[in-house]
């Protein structure tokens, strides 16, 4: 189906089956991973079957040391993982997200490995913007998304920065969904080429701020888009508390199997 669809849209590309997180398909001879100018996916949010062996397992080195494993709750940052592995040395992808994915640990006491990861692009400033969608866009989901866009060459005018854009409030109602008219696509488009400030929309920030507020990296918590926002986003939240609950589970599940051992 998928290549019937690119044939009747008369595209050109190469489309293959499998499990591109344990068993990559596009290969160079040698068998290590392909890497390309542009990388863009829209992968399944936080998806919660692929393990620590899953990514110990890997031999294509997309999953460094000091980054390494996410977390088993999302593998959102895996798949960030996978694309930033598949761009070449002046490669850029973009990759569609769920928005806890910008901020899930950030403030929280002691580690996460959620964050981890997330600090680890921030710190070799490899992203380059972020983008936050509207809520109710999408047709498996109400909640907002944003878009996260990679850069392993970026100018030198923009080294140090990360461009945010909260385009939450860019969009018009549809029935059953909502969506960004011809106008707003423009409007965002524009903002994240030039990398132009504007006021409730778009903002440069220094990666030393985005270190000051723990690597949260939401554009909603940096553009406020009117003037009675003060809080975050209750998606934002939501998520968060997933992941504590997660982890609280896998420490319980630590915690006794200890105390069996004791024979306690």
């Amino acid at each position: 189906m998928a290549c019937m669809n690119m044939i009747i849209h008369d595209m050109e590309g190469q489309i293959e089956i499998g499990d591109t997180f344990k068993n990559p398909k596009f290969r160079d001879k040698r068998g290590k991973l392909r890497t390309f100018d542009r990388v863009v996916a829209n992968p399944m949010w936080n998806q919660d079957w692929f393990t620590e062996a899953d990514y110990d397992a890997d031999e294509l080195d997309r999953f460094p040391a000091g980054a390494g494993f996410p977390g088993k709750s999302s593998a959102d940052w895996g798949w960030v993982q996978h694309m930033h592995a598949s761009l070449n040395d002046k490669g850029r992808g973009a990759v569609v997200l769920d928005t806890g994915a910008a901020s899930r640990g950030s403030g929280n006491a002691g580690t996460n490995k959620e964050k981890t990861v997330r600090q680890w692009f921030v710190d070799r400033d490899l992203v380059e913007s972020i983008l936050y969608l509207p809520e109710n866009l999408f047709y498996n989901t109400t909640a907002p998304g944003i878009v996260l866009f990679l850069n392993k060459a970026k100018p030198k005018a923009r080294q140090g920065n990360v461009f945010l854009v909260n385009a939450s409030q860019v969009f018009e109602k549809g029935d059953p969904k909502n969506f960004i008219p011809e106008a707003g696509i423009q409007r965002i488009a524009d903002v994240l080429l030039e990398w132009q400030e504007e006021e409730k929309l778009s903002r440069i920030v220094e990666l030393a701020e985005l270190k000051k507020n723990d690597y949260n990296i939401s554009p909603s918590r940096y553009i406020h888009t009117s003037d009675a926002e003060t809080y975050r986003p209750i998606a934002e939240i939501v998520e968060e508390l997933k992941v504590i609950e997660a982890e609280a589970r896998e420490t319980d599940k630590a915690l006794r199997e200890i105390l069996k051992q004791l024979g306690i």
